[in-house]
Parts: structure tokens; sequence; C-alpha cells
């Protein structure tokens, strides 16, 4: 079969609104057969490497080389069509990135109350193992049995909160593959997260294995030498088990108003901002410095108060109550230290320890929240610099008056010859009058120098504001002029030409002859 030439190609695929549909064998050659087939063909199944269809060549749907053993080029869709597909590729790429982010959010919602669950199912098996549990009780596994099953369903929600990060990595960068995304890094971080929240109490499972018939309470109600290892290791992993309340610095950034607000980010990326922990804490300390930093406080404070008393319970010192450590851990934080409570154990002096350095740490922010609350503004500091110089305008009249009285006065004395007990008590006012005078006109000077460097910026700014609106009009100014020189000198040729006529005509009329 003999193949189509390009110009019938050309006006077949001009023809062609839908490959497989509009295929008319009345109108169209033996060329325009293939042509259809071959589209249809191509459409209705993918394509893969096998496939020999060149759609590039757009021109034409035959190959240069002609003959019956030409490859043919078939475009698999309208250019039209091809935009459509990839804006909806791009649509569908965007609705999957908000339901990640969203799963993620709630992910890692979920997290956090599950790990404060845990938590506060601890502190119940540990506060009340000494008023409740009794011989033979099973309060303590079961309590112990919730703290496991909230640690798996908190290791589970982890695992899927990074499942969500992963795919929204493969997302944003163009569906690449999700075993690039596992960085060393990542897979480290995802490691020390599990470990962290797989931390938990195990003392009752063991205490059921090792005495299963016995009569003892829970492992931190008991205080015999045989079991203190085991009380150790139930201690430190109670202690361990607020890491998990690393939780919190992902919920405050994925629930923050920065990272939700589109205009944040779109601003943030243009300015190469990383939005991070960091940068909204930063945010929030400028908003609300004194109520983040209330807030903190108060929960460290009680958080520390009661790891304290879970670490010196078992020595029966003051400082297993709760009140005695609130005021030791408060002491401590604020760096006071009367000596008159001091812990006992390795577990509440590292404690303490890291209240000291938590206690410093506040204690600047606090001192800078202060300042910072205390600090004039601008306006402020503009009224209060201005009435400053007025006051000190008027002492430097009041100190140059007193020097010219002073100076009348001496030469008053000199010329009526006084007692010179008075001409000296001229001299030593002159002379304070004088070093009043310079000190008042230094002063003045540094407060000008201070408000000038103040001022400086706003003031270049408006100048620099000043001159451009000057220069705008200037420059309007000028093409109004130059259009107006434009017009005249148009005038001017039109004027120039009409007079070249008229001169024309009359000396043809003079004198006929001259053409």
């Amino acid at each position: 079969m003999p193949s189509p030439t390009r110009e019938e190609s050309k006006a077949e695929t001009g023809q062609a609104q839908d490959g497989a549909t509009d295929c008319d064998d009345g109108e169209r050659g033996t060329g325009g057969r293939l042509v259809c087939a071959l589209e249809m063909e191509m459409t209705n199944r993918s394509v893969h490497g096998d496939s020999k269809v060149n759609c590039v060549n757009c021109d034409g749907l035959i190959n240069r080389n002609g003959g019956d053993s030409a490859e043919v080029s078939v475009p698999l869709s309208l250019p039209g069509k091809r935009t459509a597909h990839m804006e909806g590729d791009e649509l569908h790429r965007l609705r999957d990135r908000k339901f990640l982010l969203e799963d993620r959010k709630r992910l890692c919602a979920l997290s956090l109350g599950t790990a404060l669950l845990g938590i506060l199912l601890m502190i119940i098996h540990s506060e009340i193992c000494l008023y409740v549990y009794k011989p033979g009780s099973n309060i303590a596994l079961f309590i112990n049995c919730s703290i496991s099953l909230s640690t798996g369903c908190l290791l589970i929600l982890i695992i899927l909160f990074h499942h969500k990060d992963i795919r929204l990595f493969v997302i944003d960068h163009k569906q690449v593959d999700w075993r690039i995304a596992m960085s060393s890094h990542r897979v480290l971080v995802i490691t020390l997260e599990l470990l962290v929240c797989v931390i938990h109490p195990v003392g009752t499972y063991w205490e059921v294995g090792l005495h299963a018939n016995s009569s003892s309470s829970a492992p931190l109600c008991i205080s015999n030498h045989q079991r203190e290892a085991l009380m150790d290791i139930e201690l430190l992993l109670s202690v361990l088990m607020f890491l998990r309340l690393y939780l919190v610095h992902r919920a405050i950034l994925l629930h923050s108003k920065v990272l939700l607000s589109a205009s944040y980010r779109s601003i943030g990326s243009l300015n190469n901002i990383n939005f991070t922990f960091r940068f909204v804490l930063k945010i929030l300390m400028n908003k609300y410095p004194a109520r983040t930093l209330l807030v903190f406080i108060l929960f460290f404070w009680l958080t520390a108060s009661w790891m304290l008393t879970l670490c010196e319970r078992q020595t029966q010192a003051t400082t297993g109550h709760i009140d005695t450590a609130m005021w030791l851990i408060a002491i401590t934080f604020l760096t006071v230290g009367y000596g008159d409570v001091a812990p006992n154990t390795s577990c509440g002096k590292a404690v303490c320890l890291f209240t000291g350095v938590m206690g410093v740490a506040c204690t600047a922010m606090l001192v800078a929240v202060v300042t910072k609350m205390l600090a004039l503004n601008k306006g402020e500091k503009h009224v209060h610099f201005f009435m400053l110089d007025i006051q000190i305008s008027k002492r430097i009249r009041h100190a140059a008056a007193n020097v010219l009285r002073e100076c009348w006065l001496l030469h008053r004395t000199q010329l009526t010859k006084g007692n010179r007990g008075e001409h000296r008590r001229h001299q030593r006012c002159l002379l304070e009058a004088i070093r009043v005078f310079r000190h008042l006109r230094l002063k003045q000077k540094k407060l000008r120098d201070y408000v000038s460097e103040m001022v400086d910026l706003p003031k270049m700014q408006m100048i620099m504001c000043d001159l451009s609106a000057n220069w705008n009009n200037s420059y309007r100014e000028l093409e109004q002029r130059i259009l107006s020189m434009e017009q005249k000198l148009d005038e001017l040729s039109r004027c120039f030409q009409q007079t070249s006529e008229l001169l024309s005509q009359f000396l043809r009329q003079r004198n006929p002859e001259i053409r």
C-alpha cells in the first residue's frame, strides 16, 4: 500500500478532533485509514519500550525515509489534551498533598494524646500503689497492660506519621522513588523516635513472672533489698517516659497559624525561610512572651517536682513529699539554694541539676522579656527626647544668663575697687557658671547625637521618598514639554510645507514656464 504524502497527512490531522472517533472512511483515503487505525490502537493500550511510535514529530504522520518500510509517527494526543492532562496531574498532586498534610496533622495530634495518656497512666500507677495495691491484686498488672497498649498504639501512630511524611516527600519531588526519601538522617530520626516511645515500665510483668503466687505489691511499692535492681529499672523507665514530650514541639509546629497560612508560606519561600519549630517559637516569644514563659515554667515546675518525688520516695526522706519537692525545685530553679533540703539519690541530684540549668536559661529569657516590655516604643522615645531637649535648652539659657550676670558683677567689682573677698567670690561664681554652661552644652550634644542616630534611617527614608516623588514630577513635566515641542515642530513643518507650496504656486502663476 503506498504511503500517504505530507500534504494529505496534514489535511487529515487538521480534520481529526478525537483520534478514535472522527475517522470517516468516505472522506479520507487509504493513508487516513492507516493513521486512524494506528491512533486507535495506541490510545487503547499503554505505550512501552517495545512500541516504536514517534510522538514528537507533529508535522507528518510518517517518517521522512518514505516507502512501505517507513516508520509511522502517530501523535498520541493533541497538544490541548496533553496540556489538560498535565494540569489534571498537577491538580491531583495538589489535592493529594493537601490530604497528606491534614492526615499528618491529625496523626501528630493523636500521637501526642496517646503519649500523654501513657504518661498519665504511669503517674497513676506510681501514685496509687501505696494506697490501693494489696497482696494478690491485679490492678498493677491491668495498669501496666494499659501502658503497654498505649505504647503499641503510639508506635503505630509514629510509623504512620513518617509514612505520610515520606509520601509527602515523594509528591513534592515529582513522584520520585520512596527509597530516595530514606536518607541516613531520616532513618536515624525514625529509629530514635521509636526507641524513645517504646520506653515504659515493665516491672509488673517481671514480678508476675518471677513470683506468680507471691503476695507482694507493685515494684514501686517494694522496699526490700532483693528487688532493688528491679525498682531502679522501674524508676528509670518511669522517668524516661517523659521523653515522649518531644511530640509537643511537633504538634505546636503543625498546628501553628504560621504553617497553616498560605501567605506566610509564600513570603517565607521567597525569602528562603525554613518553617521550623525554632521559627515558630521565636514568633510566639515575640507575640506572647509572658504567656509562653509562664506556661513553660509552670509545666516544668510541676513535672520536675513529681520526678523528684518519684526519685526520693524510696529513701523515706522529706523530699519524697510533693510539697517539699516543689519547694526544692523552686529554690533550685531560681538559683537561690537555701540549703534546708537537699536530694539524697543520684536520680534526684540529676533532676535538681537539670532544673538549675533550665532556671538560668529561663531567668535570662525572663529578663529579656521584662526589658522589652519596659522599653519605650518609637513614639514614646520621640516625645521623651523632645521634652528633654526643651528642658536642657531652657537650662542652657539660664546658665548663659548666669555667666553674663557674674561677668557683669565681677566687672563692677573691679571698677568700684571693692574688697578682695567679694572679688574672689564673684570669680568663683563665674567659673562655676561657666562649668555648668559647658556641662549642659555637652549633655545637649550627646542627646541630639543619640536622637539623630535613632531617626537617621526613617529620616533618610523620608528624604529618599521625597526625592523620588520630585524626580517623578520632573520627569512628567519634561515629558509634557517634549510632547508640546514635538507638536510645535509638527506645526512648523506643516507651515513650512504650506509656505513652500504657496511660493511654488505663485511662481508658476508669474512664470508659467517654471515647472
